[in-house]
Formats: structure tokens, C-alpha cells, sequence
């Protein structure tokens, strides 16, 4: 069975937020072969229509 290609794809899972400053989702998305983490916050408009707003960023690295 070939190997699944995940370039240019990601996923998003619920996240247990502690705060809420902290997302409500997040997940890895790879562009073009390049791994990144991404987050989603459930927001509200001023219209009270529901949405996404969303942050992409590099992968964190934990340093010893």
C-alpha cells in the first residue's frame, strides 16, 4: 500500500483550553512541504455571525 502525501493538507482537533486567551482548535498543516502549527479561536462578529480566526505559525522546538 503506497504511502499517504500530506503536502498541502492539515487538520485541526479541539484543544482544552486553560485560559481564554488560548485557542479552541488546533493542529499541523504542511504548504508546499513545509511543516506548520496552526490554531482557530471560535469568534463572533459584530453582526453575530460565527467564524474562524486563525494563526499560522513555525513549529515550536522545545530546547533543553
Amino acid at each position: 500500500m503506497p504511502e499517504y502525501d500530506n503536502t498541502n493538507s492539515g487538520a485541526l482537533w479541539t484543544h482544552e483550553k486553560k485560559s481564554e486567551k488560548q485557542p479552541d482548535f488546533k493542529g499541523k498543516l504542511n504548504v508546499d512541504g513545509k511543516d506548520w502549527e496552526i490554531a482557530a479561536w471560535n469568534r463572533t462578529s459584530q453582526a453575530g455571525k460565527q467564524f474562524l480566526s486563525l494563526k499560522v505559525s513555525v513549529p515550536f522546538v522545545k530546547e533543553f
